[in-house]
């Protein structure tokens, strides 16, 4: 079975379309590498996505292929926008989805910002609710 790296990028994504401006957000930052906007179903009081403008399937495909300016641009733009809304402290936390089993709703890498509120453990755990 082919990994995240080879499979064929989809440039109808809703990723896709926001960076080519055909569906709107509320952007949060944008540099030469990245946009970051708010999500429109926040899970989170504060819930960010943040995207590269390369066109990555997911994380593993961006680390096997991106450049090394695209990759620091990338790290140092999900730093910048949690320092900026101020989310160093208290504390906030960073989640990137993979593949089918880790619940990937979009095949373009991004990452989630999300603080706001305590946020439980990392993973239900059985019995959970």
């Amino acid at each position: 079975m082919p990994t995240d790296a080879t499979l064929p990028y989809d440039d109808g994504n809703v990723f896709a379309r926001i960076l080519r401006g055909e569906l709107p957000c509320t952007r949060v930052h944008e540099d030469e590498w990245t946009l970051a906007f708010a999500d429109i179903n926040p899970q989170a009081p504060h819930h960010v996505l943040v995207i590269p403008k390369g066109a990555y399937v997911s994380w593993d495909d961006f680390s096997a292929r991106a450049s090394d300016a695209e990759i620091a641009g990338f790290v140092r733009a999900v730093g910048l926008v949690a320092r900026a809304a101020g989310l160093v402290e208290p504390g906030y936390r960073l989640l990137a989805n993979i593949g089918h089993d880790a619940h990937q709703e979009v095949p373009h890498l991004h990452v989630h910002i999300l603080a706001g509120r305590p946020l439980g453990p990392m993973l239900a755990r059985p019995g959970d609710a």
